[in-house]
């Protein structure tokens, strides 16, 4: 199963902790300004969490992964980002980026 997180530069950022791995990596632009951040993530642990850090003040939350759309392939995962970022005539743009190597981290306890 995968999963798509996603972080907002500015206003919050989206980490996978254990149980899950990221796969794949787009950013997303709207007229030339970079708007977000979309990983896939495979999901290893059903029981595995999402960690969303608030730019500015730092606040930490671990959130269940079975709050997230889950999809059978990263295909799928693939074409929701797709979709989600077409507008019409508008001037969108979704580029393959790289694939952060990331420690693996524990949900809070």
């Amino acid at each position: 199963m995968y999963l798509i997180l996603t972080s907002k530069p500015g206003i919050y950022r989206s980490q996978p902790l254990s149980g899950m791995r990221t796969v794949d990596a787009y950013d997303y632009f709207f007229y030339g300004e970079k708007k977000a951040h979309f990983a896939i993530a495979e999901l290893t642990d059903d029981r595995a969490r999402v960690r969303v850090i608030e730019d500015g003040t730092e606040i930490v939350n671990d959130v269940p992964c079975k709050f997230f759309p889950k999809f059978e392939t990263m295909q799928g995962a693939l074409n929701e980002i797709r979709h989600l970022t077409t507008f019409g005539h508008m001037e969108t743009d979704l580029r393959k980026a790289a694939v952060e190597s990331q420690p693996v981290l524990q949900a809070a306890s």
